[in-house]
């Protein structure tokens, strides 16, 4: 609940909360006061509650696929990695950049001081306070200005005794005669962290008798707290009253889903599931979770939509975490009568399961789903309105031409990305060696460039360019102009064998497409047809990190089941795909 923006003005307890402001950037609840001695009660009905890195084995198999076009076989090197697409690559690469540069990367994060808010430390009382020790403690702060709220962040951070803060309140109301809503907004996330449902239930029960709605922060805290409760249907009553005002966030259904499915309401948790998805919004893991452990104990009529959930899943590309997909292993071998066998596997570079030795789906795109890509790809990547900032149009529209009058490319290469692989070689030698590697292979290349590459200088040697030249088609494009769009065209062009080199990512191209659904097939496409060069040392061949054959995604074959899962604490980047798989199996 550290999002909570709320003002710093101070009131009493019973002016706590007003009605919705509705803004663009935040709500706000406007603060009032009242006499001391309402205070005082409302305070004491608080304090006085009515109840208690790189490794792979070189397989040359995981090209087998789109190795039959023209027996294309780009080698790899056993210290480097499968794909640049791996879950953890872009944390080993920076870890590895860094060693390199001589810093010593677990040294650093030891001793960087954390900077964030919260992080000067504070000494914390270990019991509840009287009024004039609360007043003797406040007296050597550095701080006095901001002591309750030092005192009661402290708390929170430390989840502190709940008698404790009582204590605080008392002292502040007897000090100040008011409390800040900002003080007691912490007090309450406090309660509902530490499970503290009596105090939960008695701040609720004053901010109800004074407002007749909450603002977003106090709805999400007692939204979570009554879900935990016996009383988890007055959560229901708080997300409505939210829906009034805003939408919900997914966090918001969750905790009430979770309250549902805890009590055994699968029906009202399923409604909840629905209205979500309705809304547009995203389930959390947290959510799957709970339905997926309720649709253990409570079989009836969940099977269903709980596969509905996977399907979700494969259709966004979403990938479970660690203790979602042992709960999601679990539902399934408790399925009455369908002997499903769960084992964590992994995937062998050419597509096989290690544990069912099935075969994955591949990761090529079927002609339907080229079709569509390349003609999005077509009109808002290549032809769409941002495209002539960096080039024109008749730069594009003799691009166009060039490639026509070719026959269809089997690599396209991002020359200028691929010459700055090391600084041990010049650039022209760098791409020579790319260019002559590819061509032993019988390759149709293309070699995108810039025009300044053709000026002779110590990067850019003459004869070595004269040689690309000889070996591969080249197109050189104005110096101010971007590649990208130039190497997805021709790539998307010559058709679906074709493979493009570069280090670029396209995360920026990725974003210009109109929907989520063509951006998992650009991101599929991308990961079957992006080769990167993993190694290159001037004087030696140049080897490359392996194309996936294929497709990280939930996928059933319907007597079997492989999901691929995220580990606990493993740094995958949104670009990157998981390694580890759940393999569930039916026995006959």
């Amino acid at each position: 609940m550290g999002s909570l923006v709320v003002s710093k003005s101070r009131t009493c307890v019973k002016h706590l909360c007003t009605s919705w402001v509705v803004s663009p950037l935040y709500l706000r609840p406007a603060l009032a006061c009242l006499p001391q001695q309402n205070i005082v009660h409302a305070v004491r009905f608080i304090i006085n509650p009515h109840t208690q890195y790189y490794r792979t084995k070189g397989d040359e198999q995981a090209h087998g696929r789109v190795a039959k076009e023209k027996g294309f076989t780009p080698r790899t090197r056993p210290a480097f990695p499968n794909s640049v697409f791996t879950a953890g690559t872009a944390r080993r690469t920076a870890e590895y950049m860094k060693k390199r540069a001589g810093v010593d990367t677990e040294e650093l994060s030891n001793n960087t001081p954390s900077r964030g808010r919260g992080s000067v430390k504070i000494t914390l009382p270990d019991h509840p306070l009287t009024t004039s020790e609360w007043a003797k403690f406040k007296e050597s702060s550095s701080k006095p200005d901001r002591f309750e709220m030092q005192m009661m962040e402290g708390l929170l951070a430390a989840n502190a005794d709940v008698n404790i803060a009582k204590s605080l309140l008392a002292y502040v109301v007897q000090d100040k005669g008011t409390l800040s809503y900002e003080l007691l907004l912490r007090y309450l996330t406090l309660c509902v962290t530490g499970g503290h449902h009596s105090e939960v239930f008695d701040t609720y029960n004053i901010m109800r008798t004074c407002f007749k709605t909450l603002d977003t922060g106090a709805s999400s805290l007692f939204i979570k707290g009554f879900s935990q409760t016996e009383r988890w249907r007055e959560a229901l009553e708080v997300l409505e009253g939210m829906k009034k005002a805003l939408l919900p966030s997914p966090r918001n259904y969750s905790d009430a889903i979770a309250g549902a499915a805890l009590h055994g309401d699968t029906e009202t948790s399923w409604m909840l599931y629905d209205e979500l998805l309705e809304l547009g919004l995203v389930p959390n893991q947290d959510t799957w979770q709970c339905l997926f452990q309720s649709g253990i104990t409570q079989h009836r009529q969940q099977g269903d939509k709980l596969f509905s959930v996977l399907s979700y899943m494969r259709d966004n590309q979403i990938y479970p975490e660690e203790p979602l997909i042992k709960t999601v292993k679990a539902w399934f071998e408790s399925l009455p009568d369908q002997k499903w066998s769960g084992k964590f596997s992994f995937v062998v570079p050419s597509g096989e399961c290690t544990n069912c030795k099935a075969s994955l789906e591949s990761i090529q795109l079927t002609e339907d789903e080229y079709a569509e890509l390349k003609d999005k790809v077509m009109k808002k990547v290549i032809e769409g309105s941002d495209i002539f900032k960096k080039t024109t149009p008749e730069e594009l529209k003799g691009f166009k031409s060039f490639v026509k009058q070719r026959p269809p490319f089997d690599i396209v290469i991002d020359g200028l990305n691929v010459a700055n692989t090391t600084p041990k070689a010049t650039h022209s030698e760098t791409l020579l060696a790319v260019v002559s590697e590819l061509q032993q292979q019988g390759l149709n290349i293309l070699v995108l460039g810039r025009k300044h590459m053709l000026q002779p200088s110590r990067n850019w040697d003459r004869q070595n360019m004269s040689k690309i030249k000889q070996k591969a088609h080249c197109f050189f494009t104005e110096n101010i102009s971007e590649d990208d769009p130039f190497l997805l065209y021709a790539a998307l062009h010559s058709g679906a064998h074709c493979n493009f080199l570069s280090r670029d990512l396209m995360r920026d191209h990725k974003a210009c497409l109109p929907d989520s659904a063509t951006r998992r097939l650009f991101f599929k496409w991308q990961r079957g047809h992006q080769l990167v060069i993993s190694h290159y040392i001037p004087g030696k061949r140049v080897r490359f990190q392996r194309i996936l054959v294929y497709d990280t995604i939930v996928q059933t074959s319907g007597s079997s089941w492989h999901i691929p899962y995220d580990e606990n604490r493993g740094d995958r980047a949104t670009y990157e795909v998981p390694q580890k798989w759940l393999c569930l199996t039916q026995e006959h």
